[in-house]
């Protein structure tokens, strides 16, 4: 009978990865959407199921990313106000640029440029969360997993600024759509808002640092004797608007 009840009872890495998991539901509920959002993410980059499924889990991935933003905000700022200075915090939160940035493109045509931050940003999320996990079941438990962990860590700046870049070229974007019909009037001012709050991020210098960067080099291109100038003259213009149009506390 003591066989039977030993051979019966959950293993005991099973029970401590439970037991953690229970003990910080939030952010367990935080790693679960983020992880869903990886998952519908994948399954719209690879249209393994059709386009029309595609398109599906192109918005379930924009409303799990809503849901942890909205969790994340939650966990930040704790104590919901309705007032003018609670709004003015909660805009400073990374959390709430991608809530903004969910619900503005959780009803348009999918762009496939929009998903990559939500995905990546839930990957790198997710990573520190799951090497907890990993941690409660056994310091040497999924090693593959583990491997797979430190890589993607590895290469964090990388992924920032290409989540960066994103960022920035879905502006262009946004307008491109709004003339081809696929975008709606006020979206490309609404994105302008959310790309002004990731400018000005204390959390998350990279998308400002990326401006700098790309600036830097197009001078750099257009100064060469061989740029024609009606290039050079359209580059420097479209940098000045750029600057001119740049939160100027951040």
């Amino acid at each position: 009978m003591a066989d039977t009840e030993e051979e019966r009872s959950p293993p005991p890495q099973t029970v401590g990865s439970v037991q953690f998991l229970l003990a910080n539901k939030l952010e367990t509920a935080m790693w679960l959407s983020r992880l869903f959002t990886v998952y519908c993410s994948v399954l719209f980059i690879l249209p393994l199921l059709g386009l029309q499924e595609a398109a599906n889990f192109y918005q379930r991935a924009l409303l799990a990313n809503a849901l942890t933003s909205a969790l994340r905000l939650h966990q930040r700022l704790p104590h919901f106000q309705l007032s003018r200075a609670f709004l003015a915090l909660a805009l400073l939160e990374d959390s709430c640029h991608y809530l903004l940035f969910s619900l503005i493109f959780v009803n348009s045509f999918p762009v496939t440029m929009s998903i990559f931050p939500v995905f990546l940003f839930s990957l790198l999320h997710a990573t520190t969360y799951t090497k907890r996990v990993l941690n409660a079941m056994g310091p040497s438990s999924l090693a593959f997993v583990r491997t797979f962990l430190d890589k993607l860590a590895t290469n964090q700046q990388s992924i920032l600024k290409f989540i960066a870049c994103n960022e920035i070229f879905l502006m262009p974007a946004t307008v491109f759509m709004l003339f081809s019909g696929q975008g709606s009037l006020i979206q490309p001012f609404i994105y302008y808002r959310f790309l002004s709050l990731r400018y000005s991020s204390r959390r998350n210098p990279y998308c400002r640092t990326l401006f700098t960067e790309l600036r830097i080099l197009i001078e750099h291109v257009t100064m060469k004797p061989a740029c024609p100038v009606f290039l050079r003259r359209m580059c420097l213009n479209s940098i000045a608007l750029v600057s001119r149009l740049a939160p100027t506390g951040a």
